[in-house]
């Protein structure tokens, strides 16, 4: 989740979504215990907030990153920790996903997860960016925006991200203890993916970062 790689667009507005994505994925976490899980979570805001405080990382203008410490989390909770079925869909082609500015970026649908939470039923889309992949770090990268229940309360109004990698069978773990926001939940210079529609959570998922209060 380190240093998120930069690009200008039109000479005005920063990209999150282009080179690298917005932050590494932490590795898979199915099969290792819950101890483990609390870890890694601490050790994902650990890092977030040394991101936050560098001036060469931050998204914060320096009048914010000058006396920041950390970031507002949920308490880490390891029951959002899941295991969903993984459907791909590999006839899926590109399309252009709106932004925060008029920036399009490149998606492609990679695939479905699906998963019960709080007894429902949800399905959320996983994109991959085909300009990523050409890196051979990132080649594996995925890219999910979900809206939730706590969205313009307690969590930035427009969402929050995960980041995860293609896994080798046909379940994929996510952490929502590991959403974050959009760069431009903190700085409006920054071009970042809109949520789209069909990925609203229909619950709270109260864990992973809250609205940043300025």
């Amino acid at each position: 989740m380190r240093v998120c790689i930069l690009i200008m667009v039109l000479s005005v507005f920063v990209s999150c979504g282009q080179k690298k994505k917005y932050h590494d994925a932490k590795p898979d976490v199915k099969s290792i215990t819950t101890s483990d899980k609390l870890a890694d979570i601490l050790l994902f805001q650990q890092e977030l907030n040394a991101e936050f405080k560098d001036p060469e990382t931050s998204p914060l203008a320096d009048r914010f990153r000058i006396n920041f410490e950390t970031l507002d989390f949920y308490a880490p909770d390891t029951s959002y920790v899941i295991e969903a079925e993984f459907v791909r869909t590999p006839e899926a082609l590109p399309f252009s996903m709106p932004t925060t500015t008029d920036r399009e970026s490149t998606e492609v649908l990679y695939g479905i997860a699906k998963f019960t939470l709080n007894g429902k039923q949800q399905q959320l889309e996983i994109y991959q960016t085909p300009e990523l992949i050409t890196q051979e770090k990132y080649k594996d990268y995925l890219f999910l925006p979900f809206t939730d229940a706590t969205n313009g309360e307690e969590t930035y109004g427009g969402g929050r991200y995960l980041d995860l990698r293609i896994p080798k069978g046909n379940t994929i773990v996510l952490d929502f203890n590991k959403a974050y926001n959009p760069y431009c939940a903190y700085n409006k210079k920054f071009s970042c993916p809109l949520v789209p529609a069909v990925n609203n959570v229909d619950a709270e998922i109260r864990v992973g970062v809250k609205a940043f209060e300025h």
